[in-house]
């Protein structure tokens, strides 16, 4: 039996049977967002493992947004943590916010994107039935997570404290979307997950706000360090 497998079950917990996939997964998620709410260059690295584990815990459940949003969020992990290097003499950048033109861009653009990936997965199953031989589940809500997850990425990879506000998003939807396909430990995780980016907005707005009240962006934590 193969450790990589939902029906391949470490532990019970009040009757639900938790898988070594569901289980690690969901213990590296929760370290890469909490060491993402510390500003921690760490959160990374443990993302990409991560990556690998949901690709293929969210391939056995048919959430194929979801699924094929891992190898996006691997690539721009390698991006992220290259553009947080840093060292004791080298200060990280500053955290900033979008420019009003720039959140209206997005916002059309990831309503646009939500759709046109919702219907292509909508027919996946159809139209490569050897690789995805089950439709897609919800793959409207599916989809909404998977993009605003890409744009949540790419603004927390350029410090954007809208960045938070994305996540917040992402976990409300993702929480029901879990609890539905029955995967309840990533449901839980993702409850947490809202509890750390609302601690996460918290912190980057305090250190935004610390930042340009003082005019000194020397202030900001070092990545290897904790703010």
């Amino acid at each position: 039996m193969s450790l990589i497998e939902l029906n391949q079950t470490c532990l019970e917990i009040w009757g639900y049977p938790m898988s070594y996939l569901e289980l690690f997964g969901t213990l590296t998620g929760l370290l890469t967002v909490w060491l993402a709410a510390k500003a921690h260059v760490l959160t990374w690295p443990t993302g990409l493992v991560n990556n690998l584990a949901f690709f293929l815990l969210f391939y056995q459940v048919q959430l194929y947004s979801d699924m094929f949003l891992q190898v996006y969020f691997f690539v721009v992990s390698l991006y992220g943590w290259w553009n947080w290097r840093g060292n004791a003499t080298q200060p990280s950048k500053n955290i900033t916010v979008l420019k009003t033109q720039t959140r209206v861009f997005l916002v059309v653009i990831t309503l646009i994107s939500v759709v046109a990936v919702g219907y292509g997965m909508s027919f996946i199953h159809i139209y490569l039935p050897a690789f995805f031989p089950q439709p897609a589940s919800y793959p409207y809500a599916d989809a909404f997570t998977a993009v605003l997850s890409i744009v949540a990425t790419l603004t927390m990879a350029k410090k954007k404290i809208e960045c938070w506000i994305l996540w917040i998003l992402v976990d409300v939807v993702s929480i029901g979307l879990y609890a539905i396909k029955d995967i309840r430990l990533i449901s839980l995780e993702y409850a947490i997950f809202l509890g750390i980016c609302l601690m996460g907005l918290w912190q980057w707005t305090k250190l935004y706000t610390h930042e340009n009240r003082t005019g000194a962006g020397e202030v900001y934590a070092h990545p290897q360090g904790t703010p």
